[in-house]
């Protein structure tokens, strides 16, 4: 009796931490989407349930006054490099780490590992002037350098120790039937370790698009905001008091991010438990 009643004070426990946790989640989200149908601009005559339903802030956010659709492309361009970009580059890393020998590559690793414990922004002092000095200060593609180079020693770590469960077998069988490194990496490797991948590239997809504070140092054109900038003016310059168009801009983010998500997860996660049971 005393079991089962202790069982059931457990139960009733987590599913109170459950939706603690589940109403500080989903509570500023519901506000939002409330806040962005809200008819009004201010923030403190808005609520949950809009009063007044309007779509006019996102009608608003598609007219020739607002370059909310730029910023979009901007992000959009961003991301969609920064995630090809950094699968490229850490599969390349990753493989190298993984499945060579060479002078230096434990205390690279080393190195990696330590570059992880410190933030891009410690380096944005210098990442700043680095910028101006090859003319890519304000540029899309002097961004998409910043995040590719941060984004290299934890992706490497990540899917290094991927390749690690791939057995070196595949790779000896490939090399006797006259496949040489790059058949073996294109053929084999990249093959087998899609999960892994398909991970850092959503990753690094989604970092761009909620980044502002990269974005806001290294970019001062408004035809070059990304959306994390643009939307901030809204609230910040000349549209101080346009809380609802912010928010109507934030959930037109939020939702293709959050739909792709969902649809990749069950993917996503089966294939780096298989992935963990290889070897």
């Amino acid at each position: 009796m005393n079991s089962s009643r202790k069982s059931k004070l457990e139960v009733t426990g987590i599913y109170l931490i459950i939706a603690i946790v589940a109403a500080i989640i989903f509570y500023p989200l519901v506000w939002t989407i409330g806040m962005s149908f809200n008819q009004s601009t201010s923030l403190y005559s808005s609520s949950i349930i809009p009063e007044n339903f309007s779509l006019d802030h996102y009608k608003w956010l598609f007219s020739p006054e607002s370059d909310y659709l730029l910023w979009y492309k901007n992000s959009l361009i961003v991301s969609i490099a920064n995630a090809i970009g950094s699968v490229v580059l850490t599969a390349l890393v990753a493989y190298a780490f993984s499945r060579y020998q060479f002078v230096g590559r434990k205390n690279g690793l080393y190195v990696f590992l330590l570059l992880q414990m410190f933030p891009v922004m410690m380096a944005m002092v210098a990442l700043y002037i680095f910028l101006n000095m090859i003319g890519l200060l304000d540029s899309l593609f002097g961004l998409i350098l910043i995040y590719l180079g941060g984004q290299i020693p934890f992706n490497a770590w990540l899917v290094k120790g991927y390749f690690d469960t791939i057995p070196r077998e595949l790779d000896e069988a490939a090399r006797i039937d006259g496949a040489g490194h790059l058949k073996v990496f294109w053929s084999i490797m990249l093959p087998l370790a899609k999960p892994i991948l398909a991970v850092v590239a959503l990753f690094n997809f989604m970092a761009p698009l909620f980044d502002f504070l990269l974005p806001s140092i290294v970019l001062s054109s408004e035809e070059n905001y990304t959306l994390a900038v643009g939307l901030y003016n809204f609230i910040n310059d000349q549209f101080s008091n346009n809380f609802t168009r912010f928010a109507a801009g934030s959930v037109l983010v939020a939702v293709p991010i959050a739909v792709i998500y969902l649809f990749l997860q069950r993917y996503l996660i089966s294939g780096l438990a298989a992935g963990g049971t290889k070897g």
